[in-house]
This record gives structure tokens, C-alpha cells and sequence, in this order.
């Protein structure tokens, strides 16, 4: 199916779609500050490693990205889907997108630091992801981590409401 919008018209709307603090990453964000962990966004650190990782946390030498599951081709998830019209272009460009992230990871293990990925699918269950970031990432004996999450409010917005949105 060809598309309904002009050229100019796609360019336009494409260039609305945002690359840094998205959603995803916000929440991930407020829940990585709950959880009593401190990272940069914006800091020397970002810009000068590889890939320019989304979070940071410097003092554990952690590159967390945040990836969207059909971009960045999230095995065996449903949103990974491909596009049915023109898929040698779309084939390419997911191949490149893993090939890049592949060889960002890389780099930064070479540099000795760890990466975490957080794909978009994972923020349905945040109690899980939680859960999860607490187990990988790196503690400090002064960081004083909840042990049960049931009763907390991790996120600024609720779980349910992140979930239902499409």
C-alpha cells in the first residue's frame, strides 16, 4: 500500500517523533529515583560514551537504554512486528539498528562498563522491572533498598494507566 501522505507531509510528521525524554524513558527514569538510585540525562558522561546511553549512572559505571520494542526489535515480543509494505527497506533498517546497538554494547563492555537494556514492553509490569533493576544494577551499602514492593508506589503514574495507553 502506498503512502497517503506526501512527501513533505511524512518529513513533517516524522520529525515530530521524539528521540530523548520519551515516556518510556520518564518513567523509567522516576522509577530508577525511587528506587534511591541517581544518574545523569544530560551529563558529560552521556554524550561521550558510545551510543549516548539514555541513563547513566556514573558512579556504578552503568549505561541504561531504554528501547522501544520495534525499533530496537525486541525478541519474541509482539510489538517487533514489520511493516508490510516496502519490508527490504524496513528489513535493512532493523538490521542496522541491532548491528548498532550490538556494537554500542560492545564498546561500552570494552570500556568496563555495564549495559542494561529496559525494553518499552517491560514498563506494563513495573513491579517486575523493578524488581529486575534492583537485582542487576550495582548497590552501595548506604543505598537503602525497599525489599517488598507490593506496597509502594514506584512510578508517578500508575502502572494501570501507563498500560492502558496505546
Amino acid at each position: 500500500m502506498a503512502d497517503k501522505l506526501t512527501k513533505a507531509k511524512r518529513s513533517w510528521l516524522m520529525s515530530r517523533v521524539a528521540s530523548k525524554h520519551t515516556k518510556p524513558e520518564r518513567l523509567v527514569r522516576s522509577l530508577l529515583h525511587r528506587l534511591g538510585y541517581r544518574f545523569t540525562v544530560n551529563g558529560p558522561k552521556n554524550k561521550n560514551l558510545p551510543g549516548r546511553p539514555d541513563i547513566v549512572l556514573p558512579s556504578r559505571q552503568v549505561a541504561l537504554f531504554v528501547h522501544g520494542c520495534f525499533w530496537h526489535r525486541h525478541p519474541g515480543c509482539k510489538t517487533a512486528t514489520t511493516p508490510k509494505s516496502n519490508t527490504a527497506y524496513w528489513n535493512a533498517k532493523f538490521a542496522r539498528n541491532i548491528e548498532r546497538d550490538r556494537e554500542t554494547e560492545a564498546a561500552l563492555i570494552q570500556r568496563g562498563w555495564q549495559v542494561v537494556t529496559v525494553w518499552e514492553c517491560e514498563l506494563k509490569q513495573l513491579d517486575e522491572l523493578a524488581a529486575r533493576l534492583i537485582n542487576t544494577l550495582p548497590r552501595l551499602p548506604s543505598l537503602n533498598l525497599p525489599d517488598d514492593l507490593d506496597d509502594q508506589q514506584l512510578v508517578a503514574e500508575t502502572q494501570a494507566a501507563y498500560a492502558s495507553k496505546p
